[in-house]
Protein backbone atom coordinates (compact mmCIF):
# COMPACT_ATOMS: atom_id res chain seq x y z
CA UNK A 1 0.00 0.00 0.00
CA UNK A 2 1.37 3.44 -0.96
CA UNK A 3 2.20 5.85 1.83
CA UNK A 4 0.68 9.33 1.29
CA UNK A 5 3.25 12.03 0.54
CA UNK A 6 2.93 14.37 3.52
CA UNK A 7 5.12 16.96 1.79
CA UNK A 8 2.53 17.55 -0.93
CA UNK A 9 -0.07 20.09 0.26
CA UNK A 10 -3.71 19.34 -0.41
CA UNK A 11 -5.76 21.78 -2.47
CA UNK A 12 -7.19 23.25 0.76
CA UNK A 13 -3.77 23.61 2.34
CA UNK A 14 -2.47 25.28 -0.83
CA UNK A 15 -5.35 27.78 -0.81
CA UNK A 16 -4.69 28.94 2.76
CA UNK A 17 -1.49 30.99 2.15
CA UNK A 18 -3.16 32.62 -0.87
CA UNK A 19 -6.20 33.60 1.24
CA UNK A 20 -3.99 35.02 3.99
CA UNK A 21 -2.01 36.97 1.39
CA UNK A 22 -5.18 38.49 -0.10
CA UNK A 23 -6.56 39.28 3.36
CA UNK A 24 -3.33 41.07 4.28
CA UNK A 25 -3.31 43.04 1.02
CA UNK A 26 -6.97 44.08 1.52
CA UNK A 27 -6.22 45.16 5.10
CA UNK A 28 -3.20 47.23 3.99
CA UNK A 29 -5.32 48.80 1.24
CA UNK A 30 -8.00 49.57 3.88
CA UNK A 31 -10.57 47.84 1.68
CA UNK A 32 -13.49 45.76 2.92
CA UNK A 33 -15.79 43.62 0.76
CA UNK A 34 -19.45 43.02 1.59
CA UNK A 35 -20.60 40.52 -1.02
CA UNK A 36 -23.54 38.13 -0.97
CA UNK A 37 -26.50 37.71 1.34
CA UNK A 38 -26.36 39.65 4.61
CA UNK A 39 -26.31 37.26 7.57
CA UNK A 40 -25.26 37.47 11.21
CA UNK A 41 -22.01 35.67 10.27
CA UNK A 42 -21.20 38.27 7.60
CA UNK A 43 -22.11 41.09 10.01
CA UNK A 44 -19.77 39.69 12.69
CA UNK A 45 -16.93 39.41 10.17
CA UNK A 46 -17.47 42.96 8.87
CA UNK A 47 -17.70 44.27 12.46
CA UNK A 48 -14.33 42.70 13.36
CA UNK A 49 -12.67 44.14 10.28
CA UNK A 50 -14.14 47.63 10.79
CA UNK A 51 -12.94 47.71 14.40
CA UNK A 52 -9.47 46.45 13.40
CA UNK A 53 -9.11 48.96 10.56
CA UNK A 54 -10.34 51.77 12.81
CA UNK A 55 -7.80 50.83 15.48
CA UNK A 56 -5.05 50.70 12.84
CA UNK A 57 -5.58 54.22 11.45
CA UNK A 58 -8.03 57.09 11.10
CA UNK A 59 -7.57 57.03 7.30
CA UNK A 60 -10.69 56.34 5.20
CA UNK A 61 -11.90 52.76 4.72
CA UNK A 62 -13.24 51.73 1.29
CA UNK A 63 -16.22 49.37 1.58
CA UNK A 64 -17.38 47.70 -1.64
CA UNK A 65 -20.97 46.49 -1.43
CA UNK A 66 -22.63 44.00 -3.78
CA UNK A 67 -25.52 42.29 -2.03
CA UNK A 68 -29.20 41.52 -2.55
CA UNK A 69 -29.78 42.23 1.15
CA UNK A 70 -30.82 39.68 3.73
CA UNK A 71 -31.25 39.76 7.49
CA UNK A 72 -32.38 43.28 8.45
CA UNK A 73 -30.92 43.35 11.96
CA UNK A 74 -27.52 42.17 10.65
CA UNK A 75 -27.67 45.08 8.20
CA UNK A 76 -28.53 47.34 11.15
CA UNK A 77 -25.41 46.13 13.01
CA UNK A 78 -23.11 47.03 10.12
CA UNK A 79 -24.93 50.32 9.50
CA UNK A 80 -24.51 51.38 13.13
CA UNK A 81 -20.86 50.29 13.32
CA UNK A 82 -19.93 52.29 10.22
CA UNK A 83 -21.32 55.34 12.01
CA UNK A 84 -19.78 54.31 15.37
CA UNK A 85 -16.10 54.07 14.37
CA UNK A 86 -13.85 57.11 13.99
CA UNK A 87 -12.41 56.37 10.54
CA UNK A 88 -14.62 57.60 7.69
CA UNK A 89 -16.03 54.96 5.33
CA UNK A 90 -16.37 55.36 1.57
CA UNK A 91 -19.27 53.22 0.34
CA UNK A 92 -18.81 51.92 -3.20
CA UNK A 93 -21.79 50.14 -4.75
CA UNK A 94 -21.15 47.53 -7.43
CA UNK A 95 -23.33 44.89 -9.04
CA UNK A 96 -26.49 45.42 -7.07
CA UNK A 97 -27.23 46.93 -3.70
CA UNK A 98 -30.63 45.88 -2.42
CA UNK A 99 -32.82 45.92 0.64
CA UNK A 100 -30.74 45.55 3.86
CA UNK A 101 -27.58 46.22 1.81
CA UNK A 102 -29.02 49.62 0.82
CA UNK A 103 -29.56 50.30 4.53
CA UNK A 104 -25.88 49.51 5.16
CA UNK A 105 -24.85 51.64 2.16
CA UNK A 106 -26.73 54.64 3.60
CA UNK A 107 -24.60 54.58 6.77
CA UNK A 108 -22.03 56.78 5.04
CA UNK A 109 -22.70 60.50 4.49
CA UNK A 110 -23.83 61.34 0.96
CA UNK A 111 -20.46 62.78 -0.09
CA UNK A 112 -18.87 59.38 0.67
CA UNK A 113 -21.41 57.29 -1.27
CA UNK A 114 -20.21 56.21 -4.72
CA UNK A 115 -21.07 53.51 -7.21
CA UNK A 116 -19.65 51.93 -10.33
CA UNK A 117 -21.53 52.55 -13.60
CA UNK A 118 -23.50 49.28 -13.81
CA UNK A 119 -24.73 49.20 -10.22
CA UNK A 120 -28.46 48.81 -9.54
CA UNK A 121 -30.18 49.72 -6.30
CA UNK A 122 -33.34 48.31 -4.74
CA UNK A 123 -35.36 49.89 -1.95
CA UNK A 124 -38.49 48.29 -0.51
CA UNK A 125 -40.30 47.62 2.73
CA UNK A 126 -39.26 44.66 4.87
CA UNK A 127 -41.05 41.37 4.34
CA UNK A 128 -41.81 38.66 6.83
CA UNK A 129 -43.07 35.10 6.90
CA UNK A 130 -45.21 35.28 10.01
CA UNK A 131 -46.48 32.00 11.38
CA UNK A 132 -47.74 30.43 14.59
CA UNK A 133 -50.57 31.54 16.88
CA UNK A 134 -52.61 34.59 15.86
CA UNK A 135 -51.19 36.62 18.77
CA UNK A 136 -47.61 35.95 17.55
CA UNK A 137 -48.55 36.87 13.98
CA UNK A 138 -50.00 40.18 15.26
CA UNK A 139 -46.75 40.93 17.15
CA UNK A 140 -44.64 40.17 14.07
CA UNK A 141 -46.88 42.36 11.90
CA UNK A 142 -46.45 45.28 14.31
CA UNK A 143 -42.67 44.81 14.24
CA UNK A 144 -42.64 44.81 10.43
CA UNK A 145 -44.61 48.09 10.38
CA UNK A 146 -42.13 49.64 12.85
CA UNK A 147 -39.18 48.41 10.75
CA UNK A 148 -40.80 49.87 7.62
CA UNK A 149 -41.09 53.29 9.31
CA UNK A 150 -37.48 53.11 10.51
CA UNK A 151 -36.14 52.18 7.07
CA UNK A 152 -38.19 54.95 5.43
CA UNK A 153 -36.89 57.53 7.94
CA UNK A 154 -33.29 56.49 7.23
CA UNK A 155 -33.78 56.74 3.46
CA UNK A 156 -35.52 60.12 3.83
CA UNK A 157 -32.80 61.50 6.12
CA UNK A 158 -29.95 60.28 3.93
CA UNK A 159 -31.44 61.33 0.58
CA UNK A 160 -33.34 64.50 1.47
CA UNK A 161 -36.59 63.03 0.13
CA UNK A 162 -39.83 63.74 2.04
CA UNK A 163 -40.83 60.81 4.27
CA UNK A 164 -44.24 60.41 2.59
CA UNK A 165 -42.52 60.10 -0.84
CA UNK A 166 -40.16 57.41 0.48
CA UNK A 167 -43.03 55.51 2.12
CA UNK A 168 -44.87 55.48 -1.22
CA UNK A 169 -41.72 54.44 -3.12
CA UNK A 170 -40.94 51.47 -0.86
CA UNK A 171 -44.51 50.16 -0.90
CA UNK A 172 -43.36 47.87 -3.75
CA UNK A 173 -39.91 47.00 -5.11
CA UNK A 174 -38.33 50.23 -6.35
CA UNK A 175 -35.34 49.67 -8.66
CA UNK A 176 -32.90 52.43 -9.57
CA UNK A 177 -30.06 52.51 -12.07
CA UNK A 178 -26.81 54.24 -11.07
CA UNK A 179 -28.00 57.49 -12.67
CA UNK A 180 -31.43 57.25 -11.04
CA UNK A 181 -29.79 56.56 -7.66
CA UNK A 182 -27.79 59.81 -8.03
CA UNK A 183 -30.99 61.72 -8.84
CA UNK A 184 -32.75 60.09 -5.87
CA UNK A 185 -29.96 61.10 -3.48
CA UNK A 186 -28.73 57.59 -2.66
CA UNK A 187 -25.41 58.14 -4.47
CA UNK A 188 -23.23 61.22 -4.70
CA UNK A 189 -21.14 60.24 -7.73
CA UNK A 190 -20.74 57.47 -10.29
CA UNK A 191 -17.07 56.55 -10.62
CA UNK A 192 -15.22 54.33 -13.07
CA UNK A 193 -11.84 53.93 -11.38
CA UNK A 194 -10.08 54.32 -8.06
CA UNK A 195 -8.46 57.61 -9.06
CA UNK A 196 -11.95 59.14 -9.37
CA UNK A 197 -12.70 58.07 -5.81
CA UNK A 198 -9.83 60.21 -4.51
CA UNK A 199 -10.61 63.18 -6.78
Amino acid sequence: MDTPDTNTPSSTQGAEPRTSYLEEKAFKARTLLVFGTITDTLAADVARRLIALDADSAEPIDMLVSSPGGHLESGDTMHDLVRFITAPVNMIGTGWVGSAATHLYLAAPRERRFCLPNTRFLIHQPSGGAGGPASDIAIQAREIVKARQRIARTIARQTGKPLEVVLADIERDHWLSAEEAVDYGLVSRIIENKAALRA
